[in-house]
């Protein structure tokens, strides 16, 4: 019998991670659990990105969600370490890929914009957009948000830390709620023929008129996209 690559990296996948398929296993001989070598190295790539980000926004321009930008930033450092230092590796994990997955779209999009395609542009950020709501507010909360919560109930004891981090992830999960409000605004916008800006300002020194039309990013200090152009 011959098998396929796909099943045998399904097989490898299920064996090495199983809290991928199953988030129960996310606890499972919690605390000690085996760090895989991608693990690690996920995680000194993303600590690494999310400080050149709280270094970069402060030399971008000064936009309204600015403090929204560095909260998350400086949320998500605090998880990154906090999760590898408490041992909270898979699901930490699972939360930098759950935040990533969208990202991905973003990304291409730009690279629309760059290419100055714009409704390919337009059509990569609307399936931006229904990945980032799937991913950040139905994913997130019910399923990543809900096994730190209840699911290290039935392994361990509660502890302050368990309150800390918990606190940290609904912080998150707040900002999520609050750039799909943006998200929303600017899909409205693309349906509508009237997409001239969206809803981040460009500085908060310009005028009230100029902030209605305002530049939009994806939470992570990123560069927005106004109708298929990139803005620099």
């Amino acid at each position: 019998m011959y098998l396929r690559l796909s099943d045998v990296h399904t097989s490898e996948c299920r064996e090495k991670k199983p809290w991928f398929h199953d988030v129960w296993e996310v606890w499972v001989g919690y605390p000690k659990q085996e760090v895989l070598e991608s693990q690690y190295w996920y995680y000194v790539m993303e600590l690494g990105f999310y400080w050149s980000l709280l270094f970069s926004v402060a030399s971008d321009v000064r936009r309204k969600d600015f403090m929204v930008q560095v909260v998350h930033h400086l949320a998500t450092i605090f998880l990154l370490n906090f999760s590898w230092g408490v041992k909270y590796i898979r699901v930490g994990t699972l939360t930098l890929l759950v935040h990533d997955v969208s990202d991905v779209l973003l990304e291409a999009a730009k690279m629309c914009s760059y290419a100055k395609w714009s409704k390919t542009c337009n059509i990569l950020f609307a399936v931006f957009a229904v990945v980032f709501v799937i991913s950040r507010l139905i994913v997130f909360p019910f399923w990543i948000i809900y096994a730190t919560v209840v699911y290290p109930l039935y392994y361990c004891p509660r502890f302050f830390l368990y309150y800390f981090f918990n606190m940290v992830m609904f912080i998150l999960q707040f900002l999520h709620i609050y750039w799909a409000y943006l998200i929303f605004r600017m899909v409205r916008k693309m349906i509508s023929g009237n997409m001239s800006g969206d809803d981040r300002s460009d500085n908060e020194e310009e005028d009230s008129e100029e902030n209605e039309e305002q530049p939009l990013s994806n939470g992570d200090g990123k560069k927005r996209i106004i109708n298929g152009q990139h803005d620099r």
